[in-house]
């Protein structure tokens, strides 16, 4: 049997990592909009990294940016809805595929990654993104820190079910003891 404070935690942790993450995304996008104009650049590590103020209408990388804005706009609020749906009954459910505190780590970040994303998308109607990796004349489409902990929840996701054994070894306890 599981004791009540890890249950708590086990409970309650990913909210508070999710909580964490959104307020970081939250803080971060204000920062930028109240002291950079669009479009304004800030050298972080010349000819690699820098922070620039861009406000996306669209989905990752622009994708549909350009189409009409209340279709948009539905998809993309949406289908963030469904995430933080679907992760949320992840973390809630007690399912045994989400058991892992790698995976509940994952969840957590996608949860908070999510919510960031999707309060820029309710209330401005666009995402401020503002990290810029490039080289030359290439660069990677500008993000943020909600996008940033998706993509780290959706690899370490995508690396704990790839995991060999992870079925077995991974059961919570009160699973364990009806063997």
């Amino acid at each position: 049997m599981m004791n009540a404070p890890r249950s708590v935690l086990w409970k309650f942790g990913p909210l508070a990592i999710a909580a964490v993450v959104a307020i970081a995304d939250r803080l971060t996008k204000i920062a930028i909009q109240h002291r950079m104009s669009p479009l304004d650049a800030l050298p972080v590590i010349p000819g690699w990294l820098r922070i620039i103020h861009t406000e996306n209408p669209g989905a990752a990388f622009g994708m549909l940016a350009d189409g009409n804005p209340w279709l948009r706009s539905g998809i993309l609020v949406g289908v963030s809805g469904l995430v933080l749906v679907f992760v949320a009954f992840g973390l809630w459910s007690g399912k045994s595929s989400f058991t892992s505190a790698l995976t509940r780590f994952a969840l957590a970040l996608i949860l908070g990654g999510a919510l960031g994303n999707l309060y820029d998308r309710i209330v401005h109607g666009t995402v401020t993104d503002f990290i810029e990796v490039y080289r030359g004349g290439w660069s990677f489409p500008a993000f943020n820190v909600a996008d940033s902990a998706i993509t780290v929840g959706a690899i370490l996701l995508m690396f704990d079910l790839a995991l060999p054994g992870r079925k077995h070894a991974r059961q919570p306890a009160r699973l364990a003891e009806k063997r």
